[in-house]
């Protein structure tokens, strides 16, 4: 009796919830409604806009001068502060432990990968188990022999072998006519091939690389692997420097702890479009929402951030000239010939040393110059699209050296006040290295 007694009133609620979601209407899959995304940690929010892209003086390194143009960049997360010595060496050391778990493993200590459910151990395809700490020190012969391959004779750690393998959909191969997607056939057009790099690694641990044409048939064939060295260049101290005494930087720049909250110098190009890679995956591996991918700066996106919402601001700070009403200057830069210290730095400052522009970016002119995702091309300006532009390529083995050139911005410690100008462009080869470049992440934002 009390069953049916109650049956009239579920009725009644299921009725009353069904008014809310009309029968036969598009409604929507639901979900998301009220999400906002959370604040990276470390990141700004630079809300969406629009400057003028462009120098504000006549160039004085290249010969073509640059078209100033209005454009539009929408919203983005952006890093407080270029990437440090300490935020580098946690990816160093990602990998470094990763190659150890995964030598551990093959040599049988398969405690070091995750297990499966049904018991049945793939000794070709594992999950490494973070949660064992690499036992750097153990006594036992077996764990010894694992990772001797990892340290030379003196018992230093062969940083050469710190190598990391990733992989980014190649959207330059999927954009051209023949090879686009016919819907109708459900398959690639049958002439349709993509130019990828391939990878592989040596017995004496040597990276080796080569251009190939490959058939385009399923998505995966778009995809482009790498196999890079992450260690930082810290030879870059004396090898750009020579005839100067360099050498405590070049000794304990990136190791020691008391350059922890330096900016990262010394890496490639090459080397930071990996680090934002592991960022992502880094990021992913532990949210259960995922995030667009970690990147370099579009140059759009560096130049207006560095403004600060001030569209036609020729320094981060808003002003056209170096120094306060003080006297005091507002960045790491070389005021001087051979006055390095006026600023209160010789070479590079801690992060953070100088008032952040209206964003509440640290940094953006001065202590390091910063790589950005753009191909430099001096008339790239004449060519860009007006919304969120990007002049991008990336390049292959087989390219030419032209091709591999990426835009720097922001000037460093040993440049004259003229680089840190917002709209001042430079280049560097995407596979060089210097005491003086460094880098930064931004990641675009969901919603409006």
């Amino acid at each position: 009796m009390k069953v049916t007694k109650l049956l009239p009133l579920v009725a009644l609620a299921i009725g009353m919830m069904g008014c809310n979601t009309p029968a036969g209407e598009l409604v929507g899959a639901g979900g998301g409604a009220n999400f906002r995304e959370a604040n990276p940690y470390g990141m700004v929010l630079v809300k969406r806009g629009s400057f003028m892209m462009g120098a504000n003086t006549q160039s004085a390194v290249f010969e073509q001068p640059d078209n100033i143009v209005m454009v539009t960049v929408d919203a983005f997360w952006m890093d407080e502060t270029e990437v440090t010595n300490s935020e580098y060496r946690q990816f160093v050391e990602w990998v470094r432990d990763s190659i150890a778990l995964t030598n551990l493993v093959n040599a049988g200590l398969t405690d070091y990968a995750i297990q499966p459910k049904n018991g049945d151990f793939d000794e070709e395809n594992f999950a490494l188990n973070w949660r064992k700490k690499v036992p750097w020190n153990s006594p036992e012969e077996e764990v010894q022999d694992a990772l001797a391959p990892m340290y030379f004779s003196d018992g230093s750690m062969r940083t050469n072998m710190l190598h990391y393998r990733y992989s980014w959909v190649n959207k330059d191969e999927a954009l051209p006519q023949r090879n686009k997607f016919d819907v109708a056939t459900s398959s690639y057009p049958k002439d349709a091939a993509v130019r990828v790099d391939t990878f592989w690694v040596t017995e004496n641990g040597e990276i080796m690389d080569s251009t190939i044409i490959r058939p385009l048939r399923e998505p995966k064939d778009l995809r482009t692997e790498k196999i890079i060295c992450i260690y930082p260049d810290t030879l870059v101290w004396a090898r750009d420097f020579q005839f100067s005494y360099n050498d405590p930087l070049l000794n304990m720049y990136f190791s020691h702890p008391g350059y922890s909250e330096y900016p990262v110098v010394g890496v490639t190009w090459e080397q930071a479009h990996a680090f934002c890679n592991w960022r992502t995956q880094f990021f992913n591996s532990s949210s259960f929402v995922k995030a667009n991918d970690y990147r370099l700066p579009s140059e759009a996106q560096w130049e207006y951030a560095a403004r600060g919402g001030r569209k036609m601001a020729m320094y981060p700070w808003g002003s056209n000239y170096a120094r306060d009403e003080r006297g005091c200057f507002f960045a790491n830069f070389k005021p001087y010939r051979g006055s390095y210290s006026d600023d209160t730095g010789t070479a590079t400052m801690k992060v953070g040393s100088f008032r952040p522009n209206d964003f509440g970016l640290y940094d953006m002119a001065g202590n390091v110059a910063e790589w950005t995702n753009s191909a430099f091309q001096s008339s790239a300006h004449t060519v860009i699209s007006d919304l969120n532009p990007d002049y991008s390529y990336m390049a292959r083995k087989a390219d030419p050296d032209i091709l591999k050139r990426k835009v720097v911005k922001g000037g460093s410690w040993k440049d004259i006040s003229y680089f840190m100008q917002c709209g001042v462009r430079t280049y560097e080869y995407q596979y060089e290295s210097r005491p003086y470049i460094g880098f930064r992440c931004v990641r675009a934002y969901i919603g409006d």
